[in-house]
């Protein structure tokens, strides 16, 4: 697979080129995430200079926390990025890719919180909140 990804939002207002490397696919079940896209958040991230966006001017941010925040946007309300304001990284919603990813699912985090109307099946491992190493915002 190619180490460079390109994806879009729903209606093609916000397009986004990746180049480097995509960590594994986390899937948060907080309640933040839930809210947001109907299920859980599931999101690859990579360098923020690695990131390339067009369309950049219709993305909503909306700060969902004290240290984070959400884009999506604005115009089809489609959930594209997570970011931290310190780091440098950009986390991106698996599912706004449009070129194929060679990562999976390494783990589920904020468990606790998750809808009950489905169940977490297989072998990837669950976290009750988040996990080592993952910069997360308090729920």
């Amino acid at each position: 697979m190619s180490d460079q990804h390109e994806g879009s939002c729903l209606c093609g207002a916000v397009r986004f080129r990746t180049k480097g490397a995509l960590r594994e696919i986390v899937a948060c079940h907080c309640g933040q995430c839930r809210k947001q896209t109907g299920l859980y958040y599931a999101a690859t991230n990579v360098r923020k200079t690695a990131l390339e966006i067009e369309g950049a001017d219709a993305i909503t941010w909306y700060k969902a926390s004290s240290f984070a925040r959400r884009g999506f946007c604005g115009t089809c309300g489609s959930a594209l990025f997570w970011e931290a304001e310190e780091g440098d990284f950009i986390s991106i919603l698996a599912g706004a890719f449009d070129t194929p990813l060679d990562v999976r699912i390494e783990r589920h985090i904020f468990c606790a919180d998750k809808a009950a109307f489905y169940e977490i099946n297989g072998d990837v491992p669950q976290y009750a909140q988040g996990s080592p190493g993952l910069a997360v915002a308090a729920p």
